[in-house]
């Protein structure tokens, strides 16, 4: 294994967390992320929400009905989960165990309670917070978006603030100011992670076994 074909291009089955409040591009981030960094696959929620314009099923998430979705919660189907305006959302053990199994880093686009939960669980989980340049400019996204009313759009705002004050839990944070930067940011953030002496020097217990 050489240091330009190993662990550090393909995977090392890492959870990257990204959240953000609604608007500032966490979704299509992840998407750039998938296509643009080799061994990183994203995680796809479920949820009870209905369906939007725009959404597939199994790519956006996987939409269930409530009585599913509580029923696999309590056979402890989900590493994590949430409920949110009075709709739930999860994150299946089976998507994260296969991907730990396969060895390739996986992309979870999560609320600051789902990530909070998952570190419980994984301490070694990497968080990386997308902020927008601005709170004029996230308002301004949710209401190109078409999909909101004035009242929805504030609520999301004030929601954004109180998200906005949890990244300091986490260890990055990527500004969206322009996507393909931040995706680059990401990009990086990945690979770095990857060169973690912990994590790579596994990967060479030779070298490291020298006396």
């Amino acid at each position: 294994m050489t240091m330009e074909s190993g662990p550090t291009k393909s995977g090392m089955g890492i959870l990257f967390v990204i959240s953000a409040p609604s608007g500032a591009g966490k979704t299509t981030l992840a998407h750039l992320t998938v296509k643009n960094v080799p061994g990183v696959i994203q995680s796809v929620s479920h949820t009870t929400r209905p369906i939007r314009r725009g959404e597939t099923e199994g790519v956006s998430y996987h939409f269930v009905a409530r009585e599913k979705f509580l029923e696999t919660e309590q056979a402890g189907g989900f590493i994590e989960w949430v409920e949110l305006h009075g709709e739930y959302y999860g994150t299946s053990y089976d998507t994260v165990m296969r991907a730990k199994e396969e060895g390739r880093d996986l992309i979870l686009v999560i609320d600051v309670q789902g990530a909070a939960k998952l570190r419980q669980k994984y301490r070694d989980t990497v968080l990386i917070f997308i902020f927008p340049p601005s709170l004029k400019t996230l308002e301004h996204r949710l209401s190109k978006r078409g999909t909101e009313h004035q009242e929805s759009r504030e609520r999301r705002i004030e929601e954004a603030k109180r998200e906005i004050l949890e990244s300091v839990n986490y260890d990055y944070l990527v500004v969206n100011d322009r996507i393909e930067d931040a995706a680059d940011e990401i990009a990086h953030i990945i690979h770095a992670e990857r060169c973690r002496v912990g994590r790579r020097a596994r990967y060479f217990p030779d070298l490291l076994a020298q006396k």
